[in-house]
């Protein structure tokens, strides 16, 4: 028997999908209001799972042939696109001939004591600077076993946290130059990188969660720091870090416009790792100023920690920034 021959049934169907749609709506119309209440905000950040729902709902409807629902949730789809449009779509640059590098973040989570995981996925991923936050005291002793090929290195004191003590490190196969960077009870870690291309600023970041989850000035306060800091840098910098919001929600959108910070794709997701990534949230995002180019960012190996790590190939922009 189909659904054709049970009608009831398919209009039940169709209209717990109809209903179903007005979730990923709310979120859309909440990341495209770029209102930064927190209660907007917070809702902001779930555009990702919202396109995998509106994705499932809108399926689910041409499987009802229903056409009302088909035209409804499809909608809903597209509203869901646009909204994370900024997040998945950022641009890119243009290359120059100049040499590249690749960076590789992760927040390795400060109860993560998978050493051995930690080092397979640094190495899988070859890169020339390494940034890490949240290393804890499980994985703070292999440090130098698993950056044994980055022999120059900035290393932040042991700090407590909310998870636990933990430092934060920069890791480079050239030489680097420590630069101050403080933010309000967040982690935070800079140095200058002496690349073949020339030096290029770096720094490592972790802010504290969002409201409801720490109170809700704490984000914006660190990030209106970290963009003063911002102000006295010149040249190439790439802001590398567990930012706990998407690029195209609050937080995002003020390091975007003030610090004028481009980030890189926010798709596949990163956080929780334990889902598959394209189902997951980018809260760990890889930013640059626009005299860098993107050439490339993809989701590294598995390293033990409930966040994914992020992996970029950057290079000077062939482009005069704007004065």
């Amino acid at each position: 028997m189909t659904l054709a021959s049970r009608p009831r049934l398919r209009w039940f169907l169709t209209a717990c999908v109809a209903l179903l749609s007005g979730g990923p709506l709310v979120i859309a119309v909440a990341s495209l209001s770029g209102h930064g209440h927190r209660w907007v905000d917070i809702l902001a950040q779930f555009v990702g799972p919202a396109l995998v729902a509106a994705t499932a709902l809108f399926g689910l409807a041409v499987l009802l042939r229903s056409r009302s629902a088909g035209i409804a949730t499809g909608l809903v789809l597209v509203l869901v696109g646009v909204a994370g449009s900024p997040q998945w779509f950022p641009a890119r640059g243009w290359a120059s001939e100049e040499a590249d590098f690749t960076l590789y973040f992760a927040n390795l989570f400060v109860g993560n004591g998978d050493a051995d995981g930690i080092g397979r996925s640094i190495r899988e991923a070859q890169p020339d600077i390494v940034v890490l936050v949240e290393v804890g005291d499980e994985a703070r002793p292999a440090l130098d076993a698993i950056l044994s090929e980055f022999p120059h290195r900035v290393v932040t004191p042991r700090r407590p946290g909310g998870a636990g003590p933990s430092v934060s490190v920069i890791a480079s196969r050239w030489p680097l130059a420590e630069r101050p960077i403080d933010l309000m009870h967040a982690f935070a870690v800079a140095a200058e990188a002496d690349t073949p291309s020339g030096p290029v600023t770096v720094a490592g970041v972790h802010l504290t969660r969002p409201w409801p989850y720490q109170y809700q000035w704490a984000q914006i306060i660190q990030t209106q720091e970290l963009i003063a800091w911002r102000s006295g840098i010149s040249g190439p910098l790439v802001l590398a870090g567990d930012f706990n919001s998407v690029s195209s929600a609050r937080i995002g959108r003020m390091i975007r416009s003030e610090a004028g910070l481009i980030a890189a794709p926010g798709w596949p997701g990163t956080w929780p790792s334990f889902l598959p990534a394209w189902a997951g949230m980018t809260i760990d995002h890889v930013y640059r100023t626009p005299d860098l180019a993107l050439t490339q960012r993809r989701i590294g190996r598995d390293n033990g920690s409930d966040h994914r790590p992020v992996i970029v190939r950057l290079v000077r922009s062939a482009e005069t920034p704007a004065a």
